[in-house]
This record gives structure tokens, sequence and C-alpha cells, in this order.
């Protein structure tokens, strides 16, 4: 078995670096970045805590035309109907007017949910290490620092098992095309191997978002996987509409990852340290 590349994503001290920075937003983003910024202002006005951006836009290896524009919008309350319809058009406005993204994909919270002692291993860490302050006071200052332990793998990545039946049902309810099945492969797919990665992430000792890298180092703890979730990362980035993908995820690849993942971490939501 070759070992896996050497860990890396962690500062001096080995916590987790945040990832990401307006700095490496390229050129080709910027107008959209600088419209969603204007547009959170305008939209939720006083009710608007922070905005932040994720995904690869920030980390500065987004693809012109493929990639989407990733935000987390934290509120001073509980998000509501009108909240998520407003973000819905916001998202939508957004994606008309710049043909350099391949949608936008908000996510609404409120900002006592986020620094919620329940949310502290999940989107709370989420917020803290992965996602990029675009406007607003940044609460990553009032959360702890995180480190790739067994109880982040758990709280970020152990809920598998009870996502299945619902992938499922996904994959029942959608058409049978090859364009209606490539947007639950590209998920799926790269639900699967963050997962995979989470699994090993405390023996690496490391972190990293890149889909390839995250296959790597999962096949190097376990080369016997290793070939399905090489396939699973580049489904993530090049999706295709193959019904036996999605019976593979969910028949195969998925339920040995849930029970490995609870044999491992245990799951979610578990008081365990």
């Amino acid at each position: 078995m070759s070992g896996p590349p050497a860990p890396h994503g962690l500062d001096a001290e080995g916590f987790i670096a945040r990832e990401g920075s307006l700095a490496r937003v390229q050129d080709a983003f910027r107008p959209a970045v600088a419209a969603a910024r204007d547009g959170l202002a305008e939209t939720f006005g006083a009710r608007l805590h922070s905005g932040y951006l994720y995904g690869s836009v920030p980390r500065g290896t987004a693809r012109v035309g493929r990639s989407d524009l990733d935000l987390l919008i934290a509120l001073r309350g509980e998000p509501t109907e009108a909240d998520r319809t407003a973000a819905a058009a916001l998202a939508t406005a957004l994606d008309r007017e710049f043909p350099q993204i391949d949608g936008v994909g908000p996510l609404l919270f409120g900002e006592a949910r986020l620094l919620s002692e329940g949310e502290r291993y999940d989107m709370g860490w989420f917020l803290a290490c992965l996602c990029t302050p675009l406007l607003g006071d940044d609460l990553a200052g009032r959360l702890p620092r995180y480190r790739p332990t067994p109880r982040l793998a758990r709280e970020t990545n152990g809920d598998l098992a009870g996502l299945l039946p619902r992938w499922h049902e996904r994959i029942a309810g959608a058409a049978d095309t090859e364009e209606a099945r490539r947007p639950l492969v590209r998920f799926m797919s790269r639900h699967l191997v963050r997962t995979g990665f989470t699994l090993v992430m405390p023996r690496w000792n490391g972190w990293t978002s890149d889909l390839a890298e995250m296959a790597e180092v999962f096949g190097a703890y376990h080369p016997r996987r290793a070939a399905q979730m090489r396939v699973a990362a580049r489904y993530g980035r090049e999706p295709v509409g193959d019904a036996a993908i999605l019976r593979g995820y969910v028949d195969d690849l998925g339920p040995w990852l849930a029970g490995e993942y609870a044999r491992v971490h245990g799951t979610k939501g578990a008081d365990s340290p």
C-alpha cells in the first residue's frame, strides 16, 4: 500500500487553517462576488448579521461557467419563509446576471444556531474553517479553533446511514433521464468523497477540500475501496447521468462507508468526546 500525501492544512499549532480568502477570488468572479455582497445587504438589511463565501470561488479554484457561487448567510434571528424566498430570489438573479457562475447556493442560518453547542462541531466548524467573510462581523471569532479529531469527523459526516434512505427516495423520484440524474451524481459523489476523507482524517492529521486529494488520502488507508473513491471524486467534478453509478452509491459504497464510519467514529450526536 502506498502512503498518503504529506499532511497539510493545519497551522503551526495543529489547528485547521481557515481556507479561502477574498484575495484568492479570480478576476472573472469578482463582479459576481461584489454583486452578491451588495445584494445580501439590500435584501436582508438590519436582519443580516454577516455573509460568507465558501467553496471553489474563495479558494481560487473555480472554473468559469462550471462552478457555483456558494453563500452562507447568517441572520440575527431564525430564518423565516420570507427570508428563504428572498435568498432564493437573490440566487436566481445572480445566476442570471453572471454567466461565469453555474448556479448560486445560499445557506441560511440564524446567528444563535451557528453559535450553538449543537452546531459547534458541524456548522460552527464549517463557518470558522471553510467560510470566507464577505460582509458583517465574522462569527468565527466567537467559535473555538478546531483540530482534525474523531469528534469533528463524527459530527460533520457521521449521519450517512440516516441519509441513505432519503437518497434512495431521491433517485426513485428523479426523471429517467441523464439530465435529471446528473445533479444527483454530482451531489452524492461529493458527499461520499468528503465522508470517506473525514473517516480517515484523524489518522492523516490534516485538512484538504480538494476532492481528488481527499480520495487519495482515503485510498491510502482503504486500498480496496480506493478505485471507487477516485471515480466518485471525478464524478464530483464532472458528473454523468448514469443510473448504475447511483445504484452503486446507495447499494454498495454508501452502506459500507456508513457502517465503517459508525464502527470507527460512532454516529452523529453521540455523547462520547
